[in-house]
């Protein structure tokens, strides 16, 4: 192999693992909880999401065709640990990429637990979602709402969900 050729095999191998990292990491990054979010960078992470799967595939297809490509010119192992590990993290990467974080992040609260109003110890500017059925009331902090979004509950035998 010339060293023309090693230089773009190189090159396409660490193009193709940092975009795929990229489209994996930078929504993540971007749409996390208790971190504002510009209107810009949202777009663009939920252009990134929109698009990842293809891009992290085409990614992992050029890795993978560059390694089996220039294989037998990389002679000894040492020369192929590499070329193959990025291989493995393309792969690994395009898995990864269709898996919904968020769903994982975000899972609603299941069996939510209460304490009596006079037990409660709330910052005076604590905001909550107060829902009563029949003669029960119940009230949801924000601050725990803004990190699950739901709490599914029952009210006086009736489900609810309170969402935020």
């Amino acid at each position: 192999m010339t060293r023309r050729m090693r230089w773009v095999f190189g090159v396409t191998l660490i193009a193709c693992v940092v975009a795929s990292l990229f489209c994996l990491v930078y929504p993540m990054y971007v749409i996390r909880p208790f971190r504002a979010q510009g209107g810009r960078e949202l777009a663009v992470a939920l252009a990134v999401m929109r698009v990842r799967t293809l891009l992290t595939l085409v990614s992992a297809l050029a890795v993978v065709g560059a390694v089996g490509f220039c294989w037998r010119s990389l002679v000894g192992w040492r020369r192929r640990v590499l070329p193959v590990l990025a291989a493995i993290v393309a792969c690994a990467v395009v898995v990864l990429a269709r898996v919904n974080v968020y769903e994982l992040m975000f899972h609603p609260i299941e069996a939510a637990s209460f304490s009596p109003a006079a037990e409660v110890r709330l910052d005076a500017r604590e905001k909550v979602i107060a829902v009563r059925v029949g003669g029960v009331a119940r009230a949801y902090p924000i601050r725990s709402l803004s990190y699950h979004h739901m709490i599914n509950d029952e009210i006086d035998k009736v489900a609810i969900i309170a969402t935020y």
